[in-house]
C-alpha cells in the first residue's frame, strides 16, 4: 500500500503543505482533503512542497490540479517547490510546467522579495 504524509505549517507568504511519499490513487483523495480545509488569503500563496515525494501518478497530477482551483477560488496563488526529477519531466510533458510556478526550493518560494536578492 503506499503512504504518503501530508505535513500543514504557515509561512508568511500563506499555508504551506509539504508532501512526503506516494502521490497516486490510493493517497490522492489524503492531498485533496488538507487541502480543501485551508484557506488562502487573497494574494497569498498556497505552496505545495514535494522535496520528500517518491512517486506521483495522474491521480496525484489531478490532486495538484485541485489545489491549484482551490488556491485560485480564493482568490490566491500556487506554487510548487522541489519538485523530483521524475515529476517535473511529466508536468513538463503535459503542459504543466506553464501551469504552475515552480520553485528550486520552499525557502525561496517562501521567501520576501528582499531575501530573494
Amino acid at each position: 500500500m503506499s503512504t504518503l504524509t501530508i505535513t500543514a505549517r504557515d509561512a508568511a507568504t500563506g499555508p504551506v503543505i509539504e508532501i512526503t511519499g506516494d502521490l497516486d490513487y490510493d493517497t490522492a483523495p489524503g492531498l485533496r482533503e488538507a487541502v480543501n480545509g485551508l484557506t488562502v488569503a487573497g494574494g497569498h500563496l498556497l505552496l505545495l512542497d514535494l522535496a520528500g515525494l517518491r512517486f506521483c501518478d495522474s491521480s496525484g497530477i489531478s490532486a495538484l490540479l485541485s489545489a491549484r482551483s482551490l488556491a485560485i477560488e480564493q482568490g490566491g496563488h500556487i506554487a510548487l517547490a522541489a519538485v523530483p526529477a521524475n515529476t517535473a519531466r511529466i508536468l513538463r510533458i503535459v503542459g504543466l510546467d506553464q501551469v504552475f510556478t515552480i520553485h528550486a526550493d520552499a525557502a525561496t518560494a517562501t521567501a520576501s522579495p528582499r531575501e530573494r536578492r
